[in-house]
């Protein structure tokens, strides 16, 4: 176990051979990339063209192989897997845009039949491509599911290369794109050309996809581009900062995966990546401090003893008996209420304020029984909060009744 870890804390800190501590930064700068590009299509509600351009880059990846064969080459070039995976891509992507545009049927629909035909077509061909004899075709399969098993400097270099590009990219084209992502018209009413940066919103993402194929593989790339946008948007309602946030979450899952992958050679890459990913979405999930799921617990619990506080001043306002056993802990944690269940003197004026709030929305709901405004008070915020002081000194003089709490039993 000891070994285990030093292992990975060599990997972890670039000490892990000149080539694991390029992938690991390949990886992070991809995961960048992938997030805060991910970032657009989620906000655009696009997520599946990923998944159509993902699955699309296999057969460029086969047709590849077979042409640099034929050329006499070295059929696991890198720079031309990528270049043909890249043609295929956008052959599938021109695919889903024509289809939609010039059919009566739905994105997902083009998306489907894309990704299935081009999937099927390239698993064809690297069927064929396993039944020949020359080539060097063994580890063609890796870019199913990502491997990083004897990648060489160069390819590690490209990786590397094609990360920091797509970034750059990235940070020249966010205004335009942020504007096409949450307002298509109004983007185009001050004169941004939505077709074109949409485009360019999927080249980009195109990019990022077959940069990752040795790396995360085409089958996994598209989670590294959607789950973190969805984890870094549980973080933030600011779209800089949503994109900051997922750039982020994608750097340390390519970097920890990529580490983890190299102090354990067995394990395949592009899932440890991807579980890295998907660990710190549900860390986000759980912890994020307006949409997580504990700050959603602590909201409801903070309501319900709300409410039951709310629930027994009106009761001991009204001299009607408490049964409820946690309105009860509310009332005596707070003083209000001694263990025999009468009023302290603190609970007396409590209840009084309470009555008299509740009196004061019964009449304000009479007044503006049309108006929104009837709908502002909750019950629980002091009414000091919601209504202005003239408004509560018109409402005051219309209250006739004497504000009296009677002795509880």
């Amino acid at each position: 176990m000891s070994t285990s870890l030093s292992v990975l804390a060599d990997a972890l800190l670039l000490q892990g051979g000149y080539n694991a501590a390029l992938v690991a930064i390949g990886a992070a700068l991809l995961g960048i990339a992938a997030g805060a590009g991910g970032t657009f299509l989620f906000l655009r509600k696009r997520a599946l063209v990923s998944d159509a351009i993902a699955h699309a880059t296999l057969p460029g990846v086969g047709l590849a192989f077979l042409a640099m064969v034929a050329f006499g080459l070295d059929g696991r070039s890198l720079i031309g897997l990528i270049a043909g995976s890249a043609l295929s891509a956008a052959a599938g992507l021109f695919a889903v845009e024509w289809i939609t545009r010039r059919t009566r049927l739905a994105e997902d629909t083009a998306i489907g039949a894309v990704l299935s035909v081009f999937f099927g077509f390239g698993i064809v061909l690297l069927t064929v491509i396993q039944t020949q004899s020359q080539g060097r075709q063994a580890g063609l399969e890796g870019f199913l599911l990502g491997s990083t098993a004897g990648m060489l400097f160069q390819d590690a270099v490209v990786i590397a290369v094609g990360g920091v590009l797509a970034i750059a990219a990235l940070v020249a084209l966010r205004r335009p794109m942020t504007m096409v992502a949450f307002d298509p018209g109004f983007a185009a009413a001050t004169g941004v050309n939505t077709g074109r940066v949409d485009m360019a919103m999927m080249m980009l993402v195109l990019a990022v996809t077959v940069t990752g194929l040795k790396i995360v593989g085409l089958v996994l790339i598209v989670a590294l581009l959607i789950i973190p946008a969805v984890a870094a948007r549980l973080w933030s309602e600011r779209t800089d900062r949503v994109i900051l946030a997922a750039g982020a979450i994608g750097g340390v899952s390519g970097y920890l995966g990529a580490a983890i992958s190299a102090a354990a050679p067995g394990l395949p890459t592009g899932p440890i990546i991807v579980l890295v990913s998907f660990a710190l979405f549900l860390g986000s999930l759980l912890f994020a401090p307006q949409r997580g799921v504990l700050a959603a617990a602590i909201r409801h619990r903070s309501f319900q003893l709300r409410l039951h506080r709310r629930q027994g001043l009106l009761s001991l306002a009204r001299s009607e008996p408490i049964f409820d056993p946690l309105t009860l802990r509310v009332l005596q944690r707070e003083g209000l209420i001694r263990t025999d269940r009468v009023a302290t003197e603190d609970g007396r004026a409590a209840a009084a304020r309470a009555l008299r709030d509740e009196r004061r929305f019964e009449i304000a709901r009479e007044i503006h029984r049309d108006d929104p405004f009837a709908h502002r008070y909750d019950g629980l915020t002091p009414i000091e909060d919601v209504m202005t002081p003239d408004e509560i000194a018109e409402i005051d003089r219309l209250v006739n009744r004497p504000l009296s709490v009677g002795a509880p039993a």
